[in-house]
């Protein structure tokens, strides 16, 4: 049986992760310092192969016996959470992944670092590849976060390369599902939340830039791939069909059958205009592809999840 470590396992995306290793049949350690993660999160997931470790990964982490992988999945992700904790953002991105490749170095075990379409800011190539080095300010509000990607990436690459460490890297694109949380700022949360309670939805700027969005299922599906892959350099994983955020909260209204007005706000600092991944080596390399398209992805969603957990008005959401 693998054992694996996931950190910031009870955030969206790292309880997903848990919950499909668990069935995969390993054996999981999930860290979480529940700073944004929530113990709703994994509740279902508590079983013998299952250990949650209420932890800051900013300090030494320490797991007993044998480690397989260890997935790095800690950081605030959302602009609502790394603005609000912007010195917690940075020390998860360089502290926290270098506490993680220790304790993969350690234990020989394959390290995976979640990135994020972020590194390539307002990107100048479309759709973004991996060769893009990215369109980033440094010293804007976005700059705590994207720049703490970036140097997680440099530092996984530094110990792959320095200290031989098995090492991979994922580079997320928009993704969503079940468990996201109703406030956390991002589109797809916010315009389901506001539209099921019939409350103006609130697009910024004209509605016109893009974004790519992933259903979490079909995410998952190609960070395990690369994972159990020999790959060592940057990977984007998402959808690359593209929509507007006005046609997404067009189609928000259609499918919740909401009285909503769609409504427009001024465009945030540094907002990138368009986000689409290539992902041709997602599919040469990991013979992945996403499965699920959004009005599919939509429909899951607001069937898989409870009206209390779309708007919030639960605790911990």
């Amino acid at each position: 049986m693998p054992t694996t470590v996931v950190t910031g396992g009870a955030g969206f995306l790292g309880s997903h992760l848990c919950e499909r290793l668990l069935a995969a049949g390993h054996k999981v350690w999930c860290l979480d310092n529940l700073d944004t993660g929530s113990l709703t999160n994994i509740a279902h997931l508590r079983d013998d192969n299952f250990s949650f470790v209420q932890h800051d990964v900013t300090t030494h982490i320490e797991i007993p016996g044998d480690v397989d992988f260890v997935f790095h999945f800690a950081s605030p992700a959302s602009p609502i959470d790394y603005l609000r904790l912007p010195l917690q953002t940075l020390k998860v991105g360089s502290y926290g992944t270098h506490n993680a490749l220790g304790l993969a170095k350690a234990k020989r075990a394959r390290f995976l670092t979640a990135s994020t379409r972020e590194v390539y800011g307002d990107p100048q190539i479309h759709p973004q590849p991996e060769s893009n080095r990215g369109n980033v300010n440094p010293i804007g509000p976005r700059g705590v976060y994207d720049e703490a990607k970036r140097y997680a990436e440099a530092m996984t690459m530094a110990y792959h390369r320095q200290q031989g460490v098995d090492t991979a890297i994922v580079r997320i694109f928009n993704t969503y599902g079940p468990r996201m949380r109703a406030f956390d700022g991002r589109a797809i949360p916010t315009f389901v939340r506001q539209a099921l309670e019939n409350k103006p939805i609130t697009v910024f700027g004209t509605g016109a830039q893009t974004r790519s969005f992933c259903y979490v299922d079909d995410l998952i599906t190609g960070i395990i791939a690369l994972a159990f892959s020999t790959e060592h350099e940057p990977v984007n994983i998402g959808n690359p069909e593209e929509f507007t955020l006005l046609e997404l909260a067009e189609m928000v209204v259609e499918l919740t059958g909401s009285s909503s007005e769609i409504v427009f706000e001024a465009l945030p600092v540094n907002d990138p205009q368009q986000r689409r991944p290539d992902i041709t080596r997602a599919t040469e390399l990991l013979g992945w592809g996403p499965t699920v398209q959004l009005r599919d992805g939509l429909t899951r969603l607001l069937d898989q999840s409870s009206r209390a957990e779309l708007t919030g008005r639960i605790v911990g959401a």
